[in-house]
């Protein structure tokens, strides 16, 4: 019988967990999980360990949360031992060129865009932000130690049932079905029969990393844009627009909105400053 391969996984956010759902579905289970560290988060700025921390200690997987991947003394179960893979899926980090020659197979990647387009830190949000449709898909590539510019493997392309979608929607739908594609390639690139593409960096494209200003909202603004934002960028950091009262300026957070029958950027749900989550209509009755 032939024995599992021992597999490190490297993954901080939520994207990560879902990957981490399907590859167990798969029995592709990791011996050990690399993460973030616990950061501070919230008003009350509590320390708050990664989602995929939380995943590992519930299914029982050793964690590592090293705040220097080139120190050897915090991923000493990383150097010490034999490994054949590493999969990595939104990690956060440049792995050093140290760790990726630690496993036979080398490190893959589940990266949520078809590379060369929208490398970097927000490839789905950027993807909804800037109406890039065909950019929309999973990648699986070979980790190297320029940022998603190794060679490709494998892709597929996923055409969302609406669009634009929203990003949460969006992102764990591309880290299942690269979770899917990952366990599909897997034996075909473990025997050596899977030949890898080197990217065109000519064409290649960059998802820049997604700040709290990002959200401001212009209602004026074209209609279209304005609900991409808001589909993009739901959840963290949101979209947000200003409202005098007195002598203040109020912000409002939207939590949903969409396009009228009119082709008008409609608000639906929002959160003001200071108060529970309401209908627009009800935002807009009291200030009345």
């Amino acid at each position: 019988m032939k024995k599992p391969l021992r597999i490190a996984f490297f993954g901080t956010s939520e994207f990560a967990v879902h990957v981490l759902e399907e590859l167990i579905f798969a029995d592709v289970v990791p011996h050990v999980i690399v993460t973030g560290i616990d950061k501070r988060q919230g008003r009350k700025l509590e320390l708050t360990p990664t989602p995929v921390h939380e995943f590992a200690v519930a299914h029982e997987i050793e964690t590592l949360k090293p705040k220097n991947l080139s120190n050897n003394t915090e991923i000493l179960p990383l150097v010490n031992s034999e490994w054949h893979l590493f999969i990595l899926a939104s990690y956060g980090k440049i792995i050093p060129k140290a760790l990726l020659d630690i496993p036979k197979y080398g490190m893959l990647n589940i990266h949520p865009s078809l590379l060369p387009k929208l490398r970097g830190a927000s490839p789905v949000r950027t993807a909804i932000l800037t109406d890039q449709k065909d950019a929309v898909g999973v990648t699986i590539m070979k980790v190297d130690e320029q940022l998603d510019h190794g060679p490709i493997i494998a892709q597929a392309r996923i055409e969302p049932a609406e669009w634009p979608t929203g990003a949460i929607l969006l992102e764990e739908l591309l880290a299942r079905e690269g979770a899917k594609l990952l366990v599909d390639i897997l034996g075909e690139w473990t025997t050596g029969t899977q030949t890898p593409e080197v990217q065109d960096d000519a064409l290649a494209t960059y998802a820049p990393k997604i700040t709290k200003l990002d959200g401001g909202l212009n209602l004026t603004d074209n209609p279209f844009e304005n609900l991409r934002k808001v589909k993009a960028l739901e959840g963290w950091p949101g979209t947000f627009f200003f409202v005098t009262e007195g002598d203040k300026q109020i912000r409002v957070k939207v939590v949903d909105a969409e396009i009228d029958s009119e082709g008008q950027f409609k608000i639906l749900r929002v959160i003001p400053e200071g108060k529970r989550e309401m209908s627009y209509e009800d935002f807009l009755r009291g200030r009345n």
